[in-house]
């Protein structure tokens, strides 16, 4: 599964939630009243299932509304959604510059598969900034489909990238687009190791703090995608 797979399966999360209670709902009669279980007032009742070794219990669509868990993006969920769009985006600049320069064909395999995986997560992500927009449209990182990555240094220039963990400076972009063969798989290596373990850190921020379940899913994805990664690289170095 990845991580756009990931998102959009937790933004129907709640959907899903409702549809398996509704499955569960008593029947009500043809003449408005409700079975044994039912609610009095010719509304269909909402069984919640109990948890184990625990009866269910039957819920007016009231309670059963107020009881579902609250997973609005809190100020962590929108920080890491916010900052990870920024932090792929110059992973995807690092990639662009692989197949010109690497000379090991592991070091551009690497680079390619970082790239296809992290264009959809963006996108994914720029979804959920739109579904879930910041108070005030405050942290906007541009519109769907932008995605950066176009080779040479460019599309990173304006930002702080010492706020982020990982991110390279632009001074080690350039570094990395002016360097070839065995000296840019060296460097391309340690940037991007770097650069995962700072999104690992990032991730690990949003599961400590976020509050929301697409965000959670995006998180362990980065985790799990990642430190593999991150291993694969160390193998490579």
């Amino acid at each position: 599964m990845d991580m756009a797979k990931g998102l959009l399966r937790g933004l129907a999360g709640a959907a899903v939630v409702s549809a398996t209670l509704l499955a569960l709902a008593g029947c009500q009669d043809d003449d408005g009243k409700t079975g044994a279980n039912g609610a009095k007032d010719g509304r269909n009742p909402v069984i919640a299932p109990g948890k184990p070794g625990e009866r269910a219990r039957t819920l007016s669509p009231e309670q059963a509304a107020r009881e579902r868990p609250d997973d609005t993006p809190n100020a962590a969920d929108q920080t890491y959604v916010r900052g990870m769009i920024e932090h792929h985006r110059q992973a995807l600049t690092m990639s662009a510059l692989a197949p010109d320069r690497a000379s090991a064909e592991a070091v551009k395999g690497l680079a390619e598969r970082i790239a296809a995986a992290q264009k959809p997560e963006i996108g994914a992500m720029e979804r959920w900034l739109a579904r879930y927009p910041a108070p005030g449209g405050a942290g906007a990182t541009g519109g769907p489909g932008s995605t950066g990555g176009s080779g040479g240094t460019g599309g990173m220039g304006g930002h702080d990238h010492g706020a982020m963990p990982g991110m390279a400076t632009e001074q080690q972009l350039g570094e990395l687009a002016d360097a070839r063969g065995t000296d840019f798989d060296r460097l391309f290596l340690k940037l991007m190791t770097a650069h995962h373990e700072g999104a690992l850190k990032m991730a690990g921020q949003a599961l400590a703090g976020g509050n929301n379940v697409a965000v959670e899913e995006m998180a362990t994805e980065v985790v799990a995608t990642q430190t593999a990664e991150i291993h694969r690289m160390r193998a490579l170095g």
